[in-house]
């Protein structure tokens, strides 16, 4: 397996982590979106990562699908996920949480990269909307008493969330205030001590489209 795309990137980690914590052997290509658009679109014509080669050739896009086709690869007995049932749901909507605050975090660093003139309508929606989701999380894990968030093996969730917060964290610490998400800020350094975390781990940096 080949798995494309830099570590900074909390969609690209959360695939990393899991095909550590599943035991999966792969090559691991840094590309940029941007540095390295030209080869990212011989795998994925949409320029994104990550992007997950299998041993047979097939390009898989999207984290999440990565990860379904993963979870089968792996089993019932050792997916990060519920199989059926209330429990995948829930595991499921703090994923599209996670997910969806990490788009508008990117966003926002798009914003700040790339344009000649912000727009302070859309940035002041964007950390709108990454606040109300932070606090969502914030509540959901407060409620939970179990080690992980979803019993006693940490999972998709756990990864998801823990990989967002170490993006947001890097890419606009002016948003990311610990002291009003304890349970989040908990769960983040819980995560970033395990071998998985540490070893699919890369500091946050731009890299700009050459013509900019």
């Amino acid at each position: 397996m080949i798995l494309i795309g830099q570590y900074d990137s909390p969609f690209v980690r959360r695939v990393a982590v899991a095909l550590k914590l599943y035991g999966f052997d792969y090559e691991h290509r840094p590309w940029s979106v941007f540095g390295d658009a030209e080869k990212v679109t011989e795998v994925n014509p949409l320029r994104r990562v990550p992007a997950l080669v299998t041993d047979d050739g097939e390009a898989l896009l999207e984290s999440s699908a990565i990860l379904d086709w993963l979870d089968d690869l792996a089993g019932p007995d050792k997916a990060l996920i519920a199989r059926t049932g209330l429990e995948r749901r829930q595991a499921l909507k703090i994923c599209a949480l996670a997910t969806g605050l990490a788009d508008k975090a990117v966003s926002l660093v798009y914003e700040r990269a790339l344009h000649e003139r912000s727009t302070p309508m859309w940035i002041e929606r964007c950390r709108a909307q990454i606040g109300g989701v932070l606090y969502a999380l914030e509540a959901d894990r407060a409620e939970r008493a179990s080690d992980w968030w979803f019993g006693p093996s940490i999972g998709h969730a756990d990864i998801a969330v823990a990989c967002v917060l170490r993006f947001l964290g890097e890419a606009h610490p002016d948003v990311l205030n610990t002291e009003s998400w304890p349970m989040l800020a908990a769960h983040g350094m819980r995560c970033e001590t395990l071998p998985a975390f540490k070893a699919a781990s890369r500091p946050f940096s731009v890299t700009l489209p050459p013509e900019a």
